[in-house]
């Protein structure tokens, strides 16, 4: 049951973009639609979806050459080809009929060693085999992905009664390591569970939102951030998902469900979808608008549903979000749930609702709470799912609240009150939805599940600790705030490395489980400090922080980084330097140091220019005839491009052929640290290069002169001109040199550290400093 080859039934958006999924992680894909009677292309449909997914944004190809691995055809001339696939899964029209009858051609025409799937997203999976075989239905499992299937990471796996355990477990294997998908087991119930639950939570807020007499603006900052949810909150991913979509859902749910699961839509939400026919983004209306001002500018306007005009309200802030401002979210959500006033009265019937349905769903929906949470939190970007919501403010607290508004407990809940535990995960154990303790098994090899185990943590500092990952191997792990590098971080590798040499560990990985890998420096330390003149100061610093970066190359034992997320610059500089790294797919690296007035002062500069001197062909390391080197490099450094993928962060030098892209994100650590043990063995410690090779001031002048070019020409703003010629000095080995030389890392190290401490002393620098840390944005000055 190895897949190695797949097919996809349905171009539409969510076909196309399950197949570019597939694309992404090598896997070859047929993927087929139908023929439109009067065009004279059979394959026009298969052609459009693969070029809606080309241009989709954000990006469903982690790099567009991977569409090649995408072949288009027809269900009428090219349904033999299904023979070739592992596996087949059909995202076509959601209508019974139209499944089971493409179910009995598949049948007809895939080997028999094949999975087959339904990514339907409401009807049940064992309706739509009735009639077929009893070896296809063996090998039948829902897939039911969440779109964009490339950045949703959740996908429900449904068997039916008659599905194979072992199809199940190979499908979610590959689903998990190869296509990188969060994995719930879903019962083949109404809804399954991402959608039963989170439909249901939209459908209530609407009813809560009109008893509290609030507007969908105010309902999305109550039920964003502040709460631990997704940006969209409420009524902006309505209007994504399609209004429509919300429609036929809850009313298909409303049919199919018992009548205390109240899946009654509000009138006005009716009215938009029946009579105004405004379905969200996909109209252009639903509840929020976007529109231009006179200037072009995007503007947002909001729907009021007493008169069904859309209003410029400007920015809408809401009391009980503001005074949680700033936060940790377990403070945010005991202030939102004991607020006072209509918000808090919408807030509670809401959490609660919420809190009673997830309760009563378990079991039902799927057999494991954790999946209800991982469900919430994969498919809706939730930070925690409602079970872990309810240990945050107390199961207790929640039981009391529930019997007070005069609502029956699930026997989840009931069972809860009788034990008189006050939470669902403690101690390493979760209960079962009969509310007995269980030891907790995690999907994957996750660090926030090390640190149930305080033997765990060899050392710890306010931002950075050193974990045991057991098999000689440590991890030196960042966890402040964006996991800027400051000194904690810097002193906790270096704490790394000395453990690994006195305790005779096998060697080191730098990672984390946070939001992101690391995006960069500490930028409010180092402008406090150049404003104040510690010039002394920052020089040591930069040194402290070339020798760490540095030291994930040339230490006795092996080091390999795990990177994912937002890389940037600081963080970039450690990654080029590992042994190995293990990246995420979704990784967004870049040296990004001009943006705010500066360059690579880590090593990065010195990193990239090694890389693509070392990629030429020998002949091609001497005088005139390096520039490309050192262009790809300055154009790198000096456009601060950023990857969009780790298939791109290969492309443009950031990673080595030889580094490892990982399509699942949880799974970097555990690759990461049998990268390690691999290398151990016959470790050889490396020794700083002495001949890389620099073309002195022809480069200089070769990059100055199209440098001033673009500056004539209003390309480039006079401070970036000034940051430039400092890049160009770096990349060039330095002045006074005619002829081709060879300089060592330590030397390009020192340039580099000049180059940064010259372009912190001026004010251009300063100024881009404080405006990304006001603005976010950086400064063309």
């Amino acid at each position: 049951m190895k897949i190695q080859k797949a097919a996809v039934i349905g171009a539409g958006v969510m076909g196309a973009a399950i197949a570019a999924q597939l694309a992404n992680a090598g896997i070859p894909v047929t993927l087929l639609d139908i023929v439109l009677p009067d065009n004279p292309d059979r394959n026009f449909l298969a052609k459009s979806g693969v070029q809606r997914a080309l241009k989709a944004r954000p990006a469903a190809f982690m790099d567009p050459a991977r569409a090649a691995l995408i072949q288009v055809g027809n269900l009428e001339d090219d349904l033999k080809k299904l023979k070739d696939a592992d596996w087949i899964i059909e995202a076509i029209i959601e209508k019974l009929d139209a499944k089971r009858d493409l179910w009995a051609r598949v049948e007809a025409v895939a080997k028999k060693t094949a999975i087959i799937s339904s990514n339907s997203s409401g009807i049940p999976m064992h309706l739509q085999i009735e009639g077929r075989s009893e070896d296809f239905q063996r090998r039948f499992v829902g897939a039911h992905f969440f779109n964009p299937p490339r950045y949703l990471h959740l996908l429900e796996v449904i068997p039916t009664p008659k599905t194979d355990p072992k199809v199940t477990e190979a499908f979610s294997e590959f689903a998990e390591t190869t296509l990188g998908k969060g994995i719930v087991v879903a019962n083949d119930v109404p809804g399954f569970v991402a959608n039963r639950i989170g439909v249901y939570g939209i459908v209530r807020a609407m009813d809560h939102m009109v008893k509290a007499g609030l507007t969908p603006a105010q309902v999305d900052q109550l039920t964003g951030p502040a709460l631990g949810r997704a940006s969209s909150a409420t009524f902006r991913t309505a209007d994504l998902s399609g209004l429509d979509i919300i429609y036929h859902v809850s009313n298909d749910l409303g049919k199919a469900t018992p009548d205390d699961e109240d899946f009654t839509l509000t009138p006005a939400f009716r009215t938009l979808v029946e009579e105004k026919k405004w379905l969200g983004d996909k109209t252009g209306s639903g509840f929020y608008k976007k529109t231009k001002d006179e200037k072009g500018k995007t503007k947002i306007l909001n729907l009021n549903l007493d008169t069904f005009e859309y209003e410029d309200q400007g920015k809408v802030k809401v009391a009980a979000v503001e005074a949680v401002k700033g936060q940790p979210l377990a403070a945010r959500v005991k202030a939102l749930y004991a607020a006072e006033g209509k918000e808090g009265d919408f807030l509670r019937g809401v959490m609660n609702d919420g809190f009673w349905y997830a309760a009563k769903m378990a079991g039902n929906v799927s057999n494991r709470l954790q999946d209800i949470d991982n469900a919430l939190k994969w498919g809706f970007g939730w930070e925690q799912g409602p079970f872990e919501t309810m240990d945050t403010l107390g199961v207790q607290t929640v039981i009391a609240n529930l019997e007070a508004e005069g609502r029956t407990l699930p026997p989840l809940l009931a069972a809860m009150k009788a034990s008189g535990r006050d939470a669902f995960y403690q101690n390493g154990e979760i209960v079962t939805p009969e509310g007995q303790p269980t030891p907790y098994q995690a999907p994957y090899f996750i660090l926030t599940d090390l640190k149930k185990d305080a033997t765990k943590i060899v050392k710890k500092r306010a931002g950075a600790s050193v974990v045991d990952l057991g098999d000689g191997v440590l991890l030196a792990e960042w966890h402040a705030k964006m996991n800027a590098l400051g000194e904690d971080q810097l002193r906790t590798v270096q704490d790394a490395h000395k453990l690994v040499q006195d305790m005779g560990y096998h060697g080191l990985v730098i990672g984390n489980q946070g939001d992101n890998f690391s995006a960069g420096a500490n930028l409010p330390l180092i402008l406090s400090q150049a404003q104040a003149d510690e010039w002394d100061e920052l020089d040591d610093m930069i040194k402290q922080f070339q020798q760490v970066t540095t030291s994930l190359r040339f230490s006795p034992h092996p080091t390999v980084a795990a990177p994912f997320g937002l890389t940037l610059g600081g963080g970039a500089e450690f990654t080029l330097h590992a042994d190995h790294v293990v990246a995420s797919a979704e990784l967004y690296m870049g040296l990004v140091e001009v943006g705010v007035g500066l360059i690579p002062g880590g090593g990065g500069t010195k990193e990239m220019l090694l890389r693509f001197t070392d990629m030429q062909q020998p002949s091609q390391r001497l005088g005139a005839t390096l520039l490309p080197a050192v262009q790809r490099a300055f154009e790198l450094i000096g456009t601060a491009k950023v990857s969009t993928s780790a298939l791109e962060a290969r492309n443009l030098g950031f990673l080595r052929d030889t580094d490892t892209v990982a399509m699942n994100k949880n799974h970097i650590l555990g690759d990461a640290k049998r990268q390690v043990i691999a290398l151990a063995p016959g470790y050889v410690q490396p020794t700083p290069r002495q001949d890389i090779p620099v073309m002195g001031d022809a480069a200089i002048g070769a990059i100055k002169s199209a440098l001033h070019g673009m500056h004539q020409g209003g390309y480039i703003t006079d401070y970036d001109l000034v940051v430039s010629e400092q890049l160009a000095k770096v990349l060039s080995g330095g002045t006074g040199n005619n002829r081709t030389a060879k300089v060592s890392e330590q030397h390009l190290l020192d340039l580099e550290r000049e180059a940064f401490l010259t372009l912190l002393g001026k004010k251009g620098t300063q100024q881009r400093i404080e405006h990304m840390l006001k603005t976010g944005k950086p400064l063309r000055n």
